[in-house]
């Protein structure tokens, strides 16, 4: 028996919904503490209400949405442990992921990551913040995709997802005008296939980067 229409274009609705709700709060998109509805989500993405359920859930099992106990959904307003604890995390994950990368860092790569810094710059200097996330983002995972370590990268993505609303508050409010200047030392590393160097420009990338994200003590 053929299987009804329903039965197959409403998978197909529920994963295309998840992927670009996931793809926009990563990228910070939606601002920190933003309230969504089912019915919000399901108007303005043109489905049922069922597939916005279900991508719901799983947001909210990844962390990149949160549950209230009264019921309301929202993008994840994160406390300093909490960032801490997620900068803790990338500087722990990210490392080893561009250390197992390393053998199989060839110069197309690198010329390729060279590219996407540059990209990088022009976001910066157009103040264009999703632009910047974006690309940043994409650095990282061009890099750590030939780590071929699926889990790891798997638990990585779950980190910046759970950031991307924050990190997008924080740029907003940066005035950087080019490309993180620890990106240049990974790619030094990365020509000279130093480990040790890799290790420590990618960690001083990460939490150099999470620092903005931590409120500047009063007195400063």
């Amino acid at each position: 028996m053929a299987a009804h229409p329903a039965q197959t274009v409403q998978p197909a609705a529920h994963e295309r919904l998840y992927r670009t709700l996931r793809t926009r709060i990563m990228l910070g998109e939606l601002p920190p503490g933003k309230p969504l509805t089912l019915r919000g989500i399901a108007a303005d993405h043109r489905v049922s209400m069922t597939p916005a359920r279900e991508t719901v859930r799983r947001l909210v099992a990844e962390g990149a949405l949160t549950l209230s106990a009264s019921g309301r959904v929202a993008t994840p307003e994160l406390s300093v442990e909490r960032i801490e604890e997620l900068a803790a995390l990338r500087a722990l994950i990210e490392p080893e992921l561009a250390a197992r990368a390393l053998p199989r860092a060839h110069f197309a790569l690198i010329d390729r990551l060279a590219a996407i810094n540059a990209a990088i710059g022009d976001a910066a200097q157009n103040h264009d913040a999703v632009g910047y996330i974006r690309s940043n983002l994409e650095f990282h995972r061009t890099l750590y995709l030939r780590a071929q370590a699926p889990a790891m990268l798997a638990m990585l993505e779950t980190i910046w997802l759970q950031l991307g609303p924050t990190m997008r508050a924080v740029y907003q409010r940066m005035r950087r005008n080019e490309a993180p200047r620890h990106h240049r030392m990974i790619l030094a590393a990365l020509r000279a296939g130093d480990e040790p160097a890799l290790r420590l420009a990618v960690r001083t990338d990460v939490t150099q980067g999470l620092r903005h994200l931590l409120p500047v003590p009063e007195g400063r």
